[in-house]
């Protein structure tokens, strides 16, 4: 598994390699995939300007090879935002938030000029649900949240002693058939006290590499 994760961290280093500039600014996700991504990147740091990260631990790995992490409010542009994912369907719409850092993702991807996924080829699926998807949630808001998930018919589950990077819990739904991935999104974000979720459709990557 690592050898797919780092030859398809190798490829998204070559699809951009030609395109760095001294002023640009790449986004970087979270995960095991693109940890192998920061590894490569490396050897190119001198080559653009800085980063904007999606987590606290992508940040540090960034700052210790010596990359500059900009708050994405200080940047006017986010050329290339390369991501992971836990599964992605034939549509390129896919479930993030294994890690927990779905919500910060989804805004780095929407400030991006182009996401780039990288994923290794086993999380490629005909339809999205199998892999828990995890919701963000105010953490007084997480009973009431979990009902209306059970409403839907989904299994709500708390991610116990998890906190995420903006101080919040997070709910792992089980059993729920993702058959319209964008109503779904939708309807989930406006449960209140929904931060984020992690269906990502209105926000799907422009390209998926594999390693195959």
């Amino acid at each position: 598994m690592s050898a797919a994760k780092i030859t398809v961290a190798k490829k998204a280093i070559g699809h951009i390699e030609k395109k760095l500039d001294r002023n640009m600014v790449l986004g970087i996700g979270t995960g095991s995939t693109v940890n192998f991504f920061i590894e490569e990147l490396a050897k190119f740091k001198n080559l653009f300007k800085g980063a904007v990260s999606s987590s606290e631990a992508s940040t540090k790995l960034l700052q210790d090879i010596g990359i500059e992490v900009f708050n994405l409010n200080d940047v006017n542009e986010v050329s290339y935002y390369i991501d992971g994912a836990d599964e992605v369907s034939p549509e390129n719409f896919l479930i993030k938030g294994g890690g927990g850092a779905h919500t910060r993702e989804k805004i780095v991807a929407a400030a991006s000029t182009s996401f780039i996924c990288i994923v290794d080829s086993s999380k490629l699926v005909d339809q999205l649900g199998l892999f828990p998807l995890p919701i963000e949630v105010i953490p007084e808001s997480r009973s009431m949240v979990a009902r209306k998930i059970i409403e839907l018919g989904g299994l709500p589950e708390y991610r116990s002693g998890f906190i995420t990077d903006q101080g919040n819990q997070i709910i792992d739904v089980k059993n729920l058939i993702i058959k319209d991935p964008k109503e779904l999104e939708s309807y989930l974000n406006n449960i209140p006290g929904v931060v984020e979720n992690g269906i990502f459709s209105f926000n799907k990557p422009d390209l998926v590499l594999t390693e195959t």
